[in-house]
């Protein structure tokens, strides 16, 4: 029964028993005090009353004659009744009694202890007498030689004792009452506050929600993070680690110390994303290696017992790794660029065999035979300059169907290359990125602009860096617009269209991966300048294998 309550249930009902227990403590012990209390106090009175009337001349004087009760018995009773007393007992060395409430115990012995006294030492003591128990003074009355000459005795019943303690009663009990409604009211409060930050569930419903939240982190293929309100990391799972470069959690997260984000080396873009709690949908964000696509969505606790508004707990952040799959978009538009640029050289060149073949049909040989060897000059001339121009063969291939895309679009495509890109050892995937991606973004800004539309190309490899230039014949960046450029990417793409953003993105992280520059500058349009230290050269892996072979005139 107990295993399916909530643990402010629990927490409220031992803190309860807690709070009866202490009360019933507390309310015995301040009965307990009150009592001895009140015992030392009747003894310290009874103690006074009897040293009063034992140094009483009266007293020392009737000792000496004949029939001291005569004397001494009035003198008992009237202050026993002005002193509420129970008896004043008056009594010779031997315990003979001379005084006492009752006339018939008049001269029989006293019953208690006297020994004290009769060597000088007043004392006091709860015993029964012949009146029952009580708590009673015997002080010794001494004559001027210090001889005992008789001894007083005053006391009072423990009943009438008793009664006057019950009238303290009702103070410890409203005392206790107090302590038992204060404690209960502050278990009421914890026990709300702690329903409310548990959501009413116990402590092993927590404990398997913990296991399986745990498990589900490490499973899944994204990264997660949970940030709280202070913007400290609540809880990451591992290929959030990795992808934000940040320590792995620990096995047991218990003791250990969560850093917050300003702790960490995160990209400005992404720290400040993620401080702020903005819910987001597919933003991208750039570290030195990695595009990343950042989700963002507040974290909302249910409110209890489905009433009220949810509050805010903090915020949870998905993070996915696209820097592969966008290498590969890259690729895959490389590809449609020479496909393009094929089926734009297959529609061209049926055209050129229709014209030759009427030619031909027409009787005139000649023209047909001067139209074809023009055609292939020209053809022949574009790619040998390529080929000179540029002596990396996938990067000669990339520009050949850029030349062709460009003509396609009616925009004037240029290439200057100086130096040798064989001995820079950058991999010809990495340039087919940049320079693919580069000239893309030119050709749009071109063809935005009014003619005459002109994208170049210039690369300028030396010993120590290469140079990749691409200015062209467009708006222009927005200089407002050039920080968000190189930290986020950019696009003037229409929204919708596929890998809006991203290129320029790619660019970026693969010149950070290289140790090179990104630049942003402005002559008739805009000039991107990316500029990337030289490396040792490495044996690469083309990913590409050739299919078929093709001429130089249908390139």
């Amino acid at each position: 029964m107990i295993r399916g309550w909530s643990i402010a249930r629990r927490l409220f009902l031992a803190h309860f028993v807690f709070i009866v227990a202490l009360t019933a403590f507390v309310g015995t012990a301040l009965f307990i005090d009150a009592r001895d209390r009140g015992y030392a106090e009747t003894e310290s009175r009874m103690l006074s009353v009897a040293t009063a009337i034992a140094e009483n001349p009266l007293v020392l004087e009737a000792s000496g004659t004949p029939d001291p009760s005569a004397l001494l018995q009035p003198y008992a009773l009237s202050v026993t009744q002005k002193a509420g007393l129970d008896f004043i007992t008056i009594m010779a060395p031997d315990r003979t009694r001379w005084t006492h409430p009752t006339e018939s115990e008049i001269g029989r012995p006293y019953i208690g202890t006297i020994a004290p006294a009769l060597v000088g030492t007043p004392f006091t003591e709860v015993t029964t007498g012949t009146l029952g128990p009580s708590v009673r003074a015997v002080v010794p009355v001494v004559d001027a030689q210090g001889a005992v000459r008789a001894l007083v005795a005053a006391g009072v019943k423990t009943s009438n004792l008793s009664i006057a303690l019950t009238a303290r009663l009702p103070a410890v009990l409203g005392l206790a009452l107090a302590l038992l409604v204060a404690g209960a009211l502050v278990t009421s409060l914890i026990g709300r506050y702690l329903r409310r930050v548990t959501l009413g569930w116990g402590p092993e419903q927590l404990a398997q929600l913990f296991v399986y939240y745990d498990s589900v982190l490490h499973s899944v293929r994204e990264g997660l993070v949970l940030v709280d309100l202070k913007g400290e990391l609540v809880l990451y799972n591992d290929q959030a680690a990795e992808l934000l470069g940040i320590p792995s959690r620990p096995a047991n997260p218990r003791g250990a110390a969560a850093p917050t984000l300003g702790e960490l080396e995160l990209p400005a873009g992404l720290g400040d994303l993620l401080r702020s709690g903005r819910p987001v949908q597919d933003e991208i964000h750039l570290t030195r290696t990695r595009v990343l696509v950042v989700n963002q969505q507040p974290a909302l606790a249910p409110p209890v017992s489905g009433r009220g508004k949810p509050t805010p707990m903090g915020w949870v952040a998905t993070i996915r790794d696209h820097t592969d799959l966008q290498s590969l978009g890259s690729e895959l538009q490389s590809m449609q660029t020479l496909s393009d640029a094929l089926r734009a050289q297959t529609h061209e060149h049926a055209n050129r065999l229709h014209t030759i073949v009427s030619l031909m049909e027409l009787g005139r040989t000649g023209d047909a035979l001067e139209f074809a060897t023009r055609d292939l000059e020209l053809g022949q001339l574009l790619t040998d300059e390529v080929v000179a121009s540029v002596d990396e063969p996938v990067l000669s291939a990339l520009l050949m169907g850029k030349f062709a895309q460009a003509s396609e679009l009616g925009v004037n495509l240029a290439v200057e290359a100086t130096g040798s890109l064989s001995d820079t050892g950058l991999q010809a995937r990495d340039l087919v990125t940049i320079v693919g991606n580069l000239i893309d973004n030119a050709l749009d800004a071109a063809m935005d602009a009014p003619a005459p539309r002109e994208v170049r190309l210039s690369v300028r490899s030396g010993a120590v860096s290469v140079v990749i230039e691409v200015p062209d014949s467009g708006n222009g960046v927005d200089p407002d617009t050039i920080d968000d450029v190189l930290r986020r990417g950019f696009s003037t793409k229409e929204p919708g269209e596929f890998g809006r953003g991203l290129g320029l993105a790619l660019v970026r992280q693969t010149v950070n991966r290289l140790g090179g520059t990104l630049s942003i500058g402005r002559r008739t349009g805009a000039v991107f300048t990316v500029t990337l230290p030289c490396r040792t050269p490495y044996p690469e892996v083309s990913s590409v294998r050739p299919t078929g072979r093709t001429d130089a005139h249908d390139a």
